[in-house]
């Protein structure tokens, strides 16, 4: 049995602290899955959980939402044989560039690295949907259980973080100043 939560802490994907998260939110916890993707190996391994859920879904693409979810998205392609293609922000809008296409009726899995509110995916989806893609589901390493999106989630792993608004942020009260980890601007 694969354990994903001790291969993250092996890589120092597993942070403490005081983070500002993308949705606006404080935490004293932070995944950054970048750390375990610098070890394809130990990517291999965690990413091949996913494959084993998501392997039945008929799919033909994998679409990765910039940053977090390219190499992920990557790693996932690479074990189910199929194209693996990734959206990015320009202008602050989710986009499909570079010459990536989606053809109506293509069966499409977004994969992430972290899904905590599922902004990115969400974003994602519609770009895809609009292009006629049929997104079946959400896969990524680390499910923080916060999303709303009504897709189906399939994870490595399902990790809960205490979050806090900035005003309730016992963080905050310490006099502690919160630190911006990940890609997305505000």
């Amino acid at each position: 049995m694969i354990d994903v939560v001790e291969i993250l802490k092996e890589c120092g994907a597993l942070l403490e602290g005081h983070f500002l998260l993308s949705s606006g939110k404080h935490s004293n916890r932070y995944c950054q899955c970048a750390k375990l993707l610098q070890y394809p190996d130990k990517a291999e391994k965690v990413i091949s959980l996913v494959r084993d859920k998501v392997a039945p879904l008929d799919l033909n693409v994998i679409v990765g939402p910039a940053m977090g979810g390219i190499t992920a998205a990557y790693e996932l392609g690479r074990q189910l044989g199929i194209k693996a293609i990734f959206t990015e922000r320009e202008n602050n809008v989710m986009t499909l560039r570079r010459g990536f296409e989606i053809k109506p009726g293509d069966r499409v899995l977004i994969m992430e690295d972290v899904v905590t509110t599922g902004k990115s995916s969400g974003e994602t989806a519609k770009v895809l949907e609009s292009l006629g893609g049929i997104v079946v589901g959400i896969g990524c390493i680390v499910d923080r259980k916060a999303s709303e999106i009504p897709l189906p989630i399939y994870s490595s792993v399902e990790l809960f973080f205490e979050t806090y608004d900035e005003e309730n942020c016992p963080l905050c009260e310490r006099g502690s100043k919160p630190v911006k980890p990940g890609s997305r601007k505000f």
